[in-house]
């Protein structure tokens, strides 16, 4: 073979190797842009991923605040419902002392006025009188009902039930 067509086919293989280092050096590129691109996209997307998270990681320490909140409002409001109820328990049993000790007292005065006067409550209430011991209610203070007194205002007498 000639020198000539020796020469020729080592330029066509260096062109043609030339030629496909500069594909691959293309492609090479192309593919690094596109990767960087994919890269961009994903940390623009963990961004935006990363801002919702801390948004809802928010709403939930503010959801959990509130909760709190209103349970130590809850808290606070049955404490001071039970302070309130213990009180009126306390009163009531100082005025249930109080009247232990009134009963005894008018024990000591009047024995037996106490058996008395409750069987009087007992009568009154179901006459429907008012009978609270103010003189010129009717009621004498021995523990009887006053006659009544006969005249124009008082007339005697009247319907008997048999």
């Amino acid at each position: 073979m000639d020198t000539w067509v020796i020469v020729l086919i080592v330029v066509v293989a260096v062109v043609l190797l030339a030629l496909l280092a500069l594909a691959l050096a293309k492609r090479n590129r192309i593919n690094g842009a596109r990767k960087r691109e994919q890269a961009r996209e994903h940390l623009q997307e963990a961004q935006l991923r990363g801002a919702r998270a801390e948004k809802e990681r928010a709403a939930a320490e503010e959801q959990a605040a509130r909760a709190r909140r209103e349970r130590a409002e809850v808290e606070e409001r049955t404490r001071l419902a039970e302070q309130e109820a213990a009180q009126r328990a306390a009163q009531a049993q100082e005025h249930a002392s109080a009247a232990e000790q009134l009963r005894a007292k008018a024990e000591k005065l009047a024995p037996g006025l106490a058996d008395q006067h409750g069987r009087h409550d007992a009568g009154r209430h179901d006459a429907g009188q008012r009978g609270d011991g103010v003189p010129g209610d009717g009621v004498r203070h021995d523990g009887g009902r006053a006659p009544e007194a006969a005249g124009p205002d008082h007339p005697t007498g009247g319907a008997t039930r048999r």
